[in-house]
C-alpha cells in the first residue's frame, strides 16, 4: 500500500512532492462549444421548404388518384378559391370580423390574466384564493360554455368576446404565476441584500425574469383563442372565417372548407411571427 503510493507520487510529482502541470505532459484537447451556448440558429428557407414539399406531394397525390378527390382537394383549386375571394370581396367580409373578435377578446382575457397571474405570484393571500378557483375552472371545455354566453351575453359580439376572453383567461394565469414562481430567488435575495424596494425588486427583477414565461404561454392561450374565435362563429354569425367554414361544410365544398383552414393557419403563423418579434424586442437582454 505504501509502495504503491509512493510509486504514484514518483510519477505524478516533481522533486518537492507537488503534482506537476507542465504543459509538455498534458495532453490538451480543445472542446467544441458554440458561442450562443444552446442558442437555435435561424434557417428562415427551411419551414418554406417543408410547407412546398407537403403542397407538391398533394397536388401529385390528387392528380394521379392516389389521393382521392373526396378526401382532398387540389391545392391548386384551392389557391383559385382564394382568388375568387379575393375578386368578390369575401375574402376580407370575413377575415375582418375575425380579426376584430379575436384582438378584442385576445386583449381582455390575456390583460385580465397577467394581473391575476402575477398577483398570485407575488401575494400569498391571492394564491391561497385563487390558485383552487383557477384550479377548478381550468379543466372545464370552454366550447361547452357558449351557450351560457349566448344567454348572458346575447347571440350578438359581447357572447364571443366573452368565450374568447374566458378561454384565454386561464392558461394565461397559470403560465404566469408559473413564471413568476420559477425566477431565481438567488437573484431576489440578492437585490434585497443592496437594499432594493418591494418595487424595485418586481420591476427589475421579478417581472424580467417571469417574462419569457409569460410570453411562453401567450403562445399557448393565442392558439385557443384562435380555436374558439371559430366555435364561437359557427353560432350566430353571419361573417367570419367559422362561418365560411360551416357554410362550406354543410354544402361539402372542400375548395372552400380548406381555404377557410388555410385562412386559420396563416392566422396562427402571423400570431406565433408577432410573439416571436416581442420575444426577441423584450427579451434582448438574454444572450
Amino acid at each position: 500500500m505504501r509502495d504503491s503510493s509512493r510509486a504514484f507520487g514518483d510519477n505524478d510529482s516533481g522533486s518537492n512532492g507537488t503534482i506537476s502541470t507542465d504543459s509538455d505532459s498534458i495532453n490538451t484537447r480543445p472542446i467544441r462549444f458554440r458561442g450562443g451556448g444552446f442558442k437555435p440558429t435561424s434557417n428562415r428557407w427551411a419551414g418554406f421548404i417543408v410547407f412546398a414539399l407537403l403542397i407538391a406531394l398533394a397536388e401529385w397525390g390528387t392528380r394521379t388518384g392516389w389521393i382521392s378527390p373526396l378526401t382532398l382537394p387540389k391545392p391548386s383549386d384551392v389557391v383559385q378559391t382564394f382568388v375568387e375571394l379575393f375578386e368578390s370581396g369575401l375574402l376580407f367580409k370575413h377575415v375582418v370580423p375575425s380579426l376584430t373578435r379575436l384582438l378584442m377578446g385576445s386583449l381582455i382575457g390575456v390583460s385580465i390574466g397577467i394581473v391575476v397571474g402575477v398577483a398570485i405570484g407575488l401575494f400569498s393571500h391571492v394564491r391561497s384564493g385563487l390558485v383552487p378557483l383557477v384550479a377548478a375552472i381550468f379543466p372545464i371545455p370552454k366550447i361547452a360554455l357558449l351557450p351560457l354566453f349566448v344567454i348572458w351575453f346575447g347571440i350578438d359580439e359581447g357572447s364571443k368576446y366573452a368565450l374568447i376572453a374566458f378561454g384565454t383567461f386561464t392558461p394565461t394565469v397559470v403560465a404566469t404565476y408559473g413564471a413568476v414562481d420559477n425566477v431565481d430567488r438567488t437573484l431576489i435575495r440578492m437585490g434585497q441584500s443592496f437594499g432594493l424596494s418591494w418595487f424595485s425588486i418586481v420591476r427589475k427583477i421579478v417581472l424580467p425574469g417571469a417574462l419569457p414565461g409569460i410570453l411562453s404561454g401567450l403562445r399557448i392561450s393565442l392558439a385557443i383563442a384562435i380555436i374558439l374565435l371559430v366555435a364561437a362563429e359557427m353560432l350566430g354569425a353571419e361573417y367570419g372565417i367559422g362561418a365560411y367554414i360551416l357554410e362550406a361544410g354543410s354544402l361539402y365544398d372542400l375548395e372552400r372548407l380548406f381555404a377557410g383552414v388555410v385562412i386559420l393557419s396563416l392566422l396562427g403563423v402571423c400570431v406565433s411571427f408577432v410573439i416571436g418579434v416581442l420575444e426577441r424586442r423584450m427579451l434582448a437582454w438574454r444572450v
